[in-house]
């Protein structure tokens, strides 16, 4: 019987062990988890709905691995990793052998190299958000403070940013980058959020950088910009981005670059030692995305029970819908800072910073490649589904845009779950269609916690709670056909205009 040792008990590890356990009818496997956290496994995405107030403690929490061949030992530190021996060597001193090493360290917050932040320890007032531990912290700091400033505009920063002013706080993002999130956006897309957002309490100051955070007796009281500017602040909360953990595989002689450096089937150099999620350095690159790294979970516990690693199955893309209260905003693919001059791309815009409305389309070869929207509604939702499912296109992509310059129509019959194709991915974090959730809910699943257990919907950024909650009620309801029965939208079209559609396409 092989052992697998998994370092590492966050969502990607823990998911790991739980597609591993599956796959392994055969019980080839014993499987071993050292988790440095002495608390359960939670869900590490949601930590920024934590502190703006919209979900407990307990909605994070993620369910442990209970089987009879899986060992977890929480509150353990692996201070070195012995290849020549093959066991990793605990803080302890004591030895755990493996067959098959695991690394699932996840990555560190990183804080940046500026005066007032040069301690090993971070002034009273100023925090990180990674852990449960950071956002009790600074729930704990919202109850003294009147003026926030989050250092960061990334999509963590914004969601950071919108919690706090959900908890009464004055708030302002300050970020060097000419746009916000510009991983994601161009500065027109950016200029547009940076609008919605003042409306509903986030203040900005974009294209410019903190040089220093002043601290006076051990507590901060302000931020200085290299622009002049000086913000009085009594909470500081810094998303300046991750710093993957790299020390263990470095220490052991593993290649190390921005990550752990493994090949397509998640090995290193050394063939019993593999990494996932936000430590790994796969040849496609790393979104840092948990998407990509439940994919990596998935895959890698196909190649130690069958020798190859397991197919794709969740097809979550790039996608990325920041959880911001008042500001409706969804990318992927190529887009924004991410565009190229390639002539191959055709790119369709719509924007109108007036209406806080901004869409742009990129396509290639007569697919959707790319695609930002800003307060657009349900067009984004349309996009999403396009994007994932790379269903071929109008012969003219601007057909996409129009229902954002249409009258407005009825948002109940536009919602309605009857109008959702089948197929659809409802939860794109873990590839859960509309037709799985209607299958499950024939077979006795009927509330939502059921649902979440016979699929994982939600447990990832739990973007698609409410689309869940709608699907559950209209079946509820008894108004759906039977899920063989056609359904009577394609994609954000009627069948109508998707054939005119198609037809358009073949002529041309």
């Amino acid at each position: 019987m092989s052992h697998v040792v998994v370092i590492g008990h966050g969502m990607v590890g823990s998911r790991f062990v739980e597609d591993l356990t599956t796959a392994d009818a055969a019980g080839k496997h014993l499987v071993t988890v050292l988790g440095e956290e002495a608390g359960e496994t939670y869900n590490r995405v949601l930590l920024s709905d934590v502190v703006a107030g919209s979900r407990g403690w307990s909605s994070i929490a993620m369910p442990s691995p209970v089987h009879p061949r899986v060992s977890v030992q929480r509150g353990t530190t692996v201070r070195t990793i012995d290849r020549e021996r093959q066991d990793v060597v605990l803080s302890d001193d004591s030895r755990i052998p493996y067959d098959h090493l695991v690394l699932a360290t996840g990555a560190a917050a990183r804080v940046p190299a500026m005066p007032g932040l040069d301690e090993p320890e971070l002034p009273h007032g100023v925090h990180v958000l990674r852990s449960i531990d950071d956002a009790r912290e600074i729930i704990a700091a919202t109850l003294n403070a009147r003026r926030a400033i989050v250092l960061g505009g990334g999509v963590l920063g914004l969601e950071a940013a919108s919690g706090l002013a959900r908890r009464d706080l004055a708030v302002t993002v300050v970020h060097p980058a000419p746009a916000l999130m510009d991983r994601q956006l161009d500065e027109a897309a950016s200029r547009v959020v940076e609008s919605t957002l003042r409306r509903t309490g986030v203040d900005q100051r974009v294209g410019v950088a903190a040089e220093e955070v002043v601290v006076e007796d051990g507590r901060l009281r302000r931020v200085r910009l290299d622009n002049g500017e000086v913000l009085a602040a009594d909470l500081l909360v810094l998303t300046t981005g991750t710093l993957p953990r790299v020390d263990l595989a470095e220490g052991c002689g593993l290649a190390v670059e921005r990550g752990i450096v493994v090949d397509e089937d998640l090995t290193t150099a050394d063939p019993r030692i593999h990494a996932i999620g936000d430590c790994a350095q796969p040849p496609c690159g790393a979104s840092g995305l948990v998407g990509q790294g439940w994919e990596q979970a998935h895959r890698l516990a196909g190649l130690l029970t069958s020798g190859a690693p397991a197919p794709a199955t969740t097809g979550v893309g790039d996608v990325v819908r920041p959880k911001t209260t008042g500001v409706d905003l969804v990318t992927m693919g190529i887009c924004g800072s991410g565009r190229t001059d390639d002539p191959a791309l055709r790119v369709v815009r719509l924007s109108d910073p007036s209406a806080g409305r901004h869409l742009e389309i990129v396509v290639r070869d007569g697919r959707l490649v790319g695609a930002t929207a800003v307060g657009a509604g349900r067009i984004g939702t349309d996009l999403v589904t396009s994007y994932t499912r790379q269903t071929p296109l109008p012969a003219d992509p601007a057909h996409l845009l129009l229902p954002a310059i249409s009258p407005a129509t009825s948002g109940t019959q536009r919602d309605s779950p009857s109008l959702i194709p089948d197929r659809a991915t409802i939860c794109r974090c873990n590839g859960v269609t509309k037709g799985e959730i209607r299958t499950e809910f024939a077979s006795g699943a009927t509330t939502v916690e059921q649902i979440v257990e016979a699929t994982r919907a939600t447990t990832g950024c739990g973007g698609c709670t409410d689309a869940l909650c709608g699907i559950l009620d209209w079946l509820h309801a008894g108004d759906a056909p039977s899920p063989t029965a056609p359904a009577a939208r394609e994609d954000g079209f009627t069948q109508a205009k998707h054939e005119q559609d198609q037809a358009e396409t073949r002529a041309s």
